[in-house]
């Protein structure tokens, strides 16, 4: 049976390892609650945004014909992963590198063993998980999450624009954790460039509609284009910030419970060690008194 001592340290340990747990559990709650509110007032937008951009490059040749919407055959792509910088947040950047490395084997499997597939990552442990893996981490934005904005994330999407406008890759897919609640984050996979056209337009779903374009349609589609692209980044950005602080709100709080369920075992332990080593006294006093009787 452990001494009382070694109990002890290890009693002072786990109440010291809960208290900051506890602690950062808070501070992740209170910096939720901001993030959910920035990305509930960006969905909307974002949204419709992408709407608009979707039927109108449908309904003109003019998105085809952008840079950002010519279909290549697929000779090198590029993933985005949008992670966290830090851990302590359960599955929230594994559940992530998984997800690139299922869609990596689903469509990119004969360029990923030529290496034509990289990645750019938003976050320190996308990139750190995807180097582990074989990957060339094309460029990594650390610390966008300190000071979040779209400024910071605008010089990623340009980036990735203008790779894909030259021609270095020929398809650009982004990959993030969607936030739905506290306890539940959705990976999602989405096309970034080329831009997709609106599947449902002419086709039984939205009809086709005659815009009128104002003051004329090359200079709406070049400029509503390259913004969409970016409000999307930045759209995901939102989202995985979002569920990163939910996702380590509620590994806290499991830590804490659990901190909780070992300090009772350890306490349970140090009782029945004290318990024993009274008892052990005791039984060597009487023993001595009788060898002296």
């Amino acid at each position: 049976m452990a001494n009382l001592k070694e109990v002890r340290g290890r009693i002072v340990s786990v109440s010291s390892t809960q208290q900051i747990t506890r602690a950062m559990k808070m501070v992740a709650a209170a910096k939720l609650r901001r993030a959910q509110d920035n990305i509930i007032q960006m969905r909307p937008y974002a949204q419709k945004l992408g709407e608009m951009l979707a039927t109108v490059s449908s309904g003109s040749e003019m998105g085809s014909d952008s840079a950002y919407g010519q279909a290549r055959t697929v000779e090198k792509a590029l993933l985005i992963l949008v992670t966290s910088d830090r851990g302590l947040c359960g599955a929230f950047n594994t559940n992530v590198i998984k997800a690139a490395m299922a869609h990596t084997e689903a469509n990119y499997a004969d360029l990923a063993r030529q290496g034509k597939v990289e990645v750019l990552a938003i976050g320190k442990k996308g990139a750190e998980g995807m180097t582990r893996r074989g990957f060339k981490v094309n460029a990594a934005y650390q610390n966008i999450f300190t000071e979040l904005s779209f400024v910071g994330v605008k010089e990623a999407a340009e980036a990735v624009m203008t790779m894909f406008a030259a021609g270095q890759y020929d398809r650009v897919d982004l990959i993030f954790n969607e936030f739905k609640n506290v306890a539940t984050q959705i990976i999602r996979t989405e096309q970034f460039l080329p831009i997709a056209a609106d599947p449902a337009s002419g086709q039984g779903g939205r009809p086709n509609i005659n815009y009128t374009f104002e003051p004329d349609e090359e200079q709406i589609v070049n400029e509503l284009i390259p913004k969409s692209l970016k409000i999307q980044l930045y759209r995901a950005v939102l989202e995985s910030n979002a569920s990163e602080h939910g996702a380590r709100m509620t590994a806290m709080d499991k830590a804490t419970d659990n901190a909780q369920e070992l300090l009772k075992e350890l306490r349970l332990v140090y009782n029945r060690t004290r318990q024993a080593a009274i008892t052990k006294e005791i039984l060597e006093i009487v023993g001595g008194a009788e060898a002296l009787a």
